[in-house]
């Protein structure tokens, strides 16, 4: 006789509840919206710049009467921006496949094998998370350029592959995985490299392909180390060779128009793999 009665009560408390958390839902939607319109601002700013004529004005000052792609057909068809995104890609790319590799290989030695000094080898290496990469620039320009790698691809890539966040992520993803997966590869007489290819990298792909989008994008808008590295124009890559061109005389158009294509791979490579990023980030941040 009372459960309908309790039932009722029940569902107008929920009701009630609700009624009052949806002005503090908007008031938070609505701080969201701006802040977002914010952040986006200037990404529309520059596409704006990009698309209007290079002799007219136009915001903040003017809003352009017509719209052109001129400015990025003469930034791309110029042999310099293509040599420079030649550099940006190789240097990305190489980076990328080799640190993926490395990082999973370290990974799962550090998560599943025993060794002596193992936890003494994982945390000093993580440790050098703390030391700034301006901090070692100096020694990796000296040792570089002793070994007659400056201006070449070898020189600009090797400095930049020990990548000790790449390292912990893989080892906290991978100490979730089962050992009983290993055991069984164990006694199926599976041997360390096929246990390596044939489970441990078809079950790392989630967190392969977020480590993918960060490696790429630090590589990709890296600036320092190839601006010290780089001693030539053909081996700039993109971010340096933009910045080469604020002093020179080219129209702003042009130079917006050069940066928004050297946004588009990043924006292309985050929305192909962003459905790996929450998960992955998820398991592997909550493991001990």
């Amino acid at each position: 006789m009372t459960i309908a009665p309790a039932r009722e009560r029940t569902a107008a408390a929920a009701t009630e509840t609700r009624r009052r958390a949806r002005p503090r839902q908007l008031w938070l939607s609505g701080l969201l919206a701006i802040l977002s319109l914010l952040t986006v601002a200037p990404f529309i700013a520059m596409l704006i710049v990009t698309l209007s004529p290079a002799d007219e004005p136009t915001v903040p000052y003017a809003w352009p009467r017509t719209l052109t792609l001129d400015n990025i057909s003469t930034v791309v068809s110029s042999s310099g921006f293509v040599r420079w995104t030649l550099n940006s890609v190789v240097y990305s790319v190489v980076s990328v496949v080799i640190i993926l590799l490395t990082a999973a290989m370290a990974g799962y030695a550090f998560a599943k094998k025993r060794f002596p000094g193992r936890d003494i080898m994982l945390w000093s290496f993580i440790a050098t998370i703390m030391v700034p990469f301006q901090a070692m620039l100096i020694p990796y320009f000296v040792l570089v350029s002793k070994m007659d790698g400056l201006d070449t691809y070898w020189g600009l890539i090797v400095p930049t592959l020990a990548n000790s966040q790449a390292v912990f992520l893989m080892r906290q993803f991978i100490r979730g995985l089962p050992d009983e997966l290993f055991d069984a590869a164990k006694v199926d007489g599976a041997s360390e490299w096929r246990t390596f290819w044939q489970i441990v990298l078809p079950l790392t792909r989630p967190i392969l392909a977020t480590l993918g989008v960060f490696v790429f994008l630090w590589h990709w808008n890296d600036f320092l180390w190839p601006l010290v590295v780089a001693q030539s124009g053909d081996m700039r890559t993109l971010t340096v060779g933009l910045a080469t061109l604020h002093g020179e005389d080219v129209p702003l158009a042009q130079l917006m128009a050069g940066a928004t294509v050297t946004v588009l791979p990043c924006l292309l490579v985050f929305a192909l793999l962003q459905r790996y990023l929450v998960t992955s980030i998820a398991t592997t941040g909550l493991k001990g």
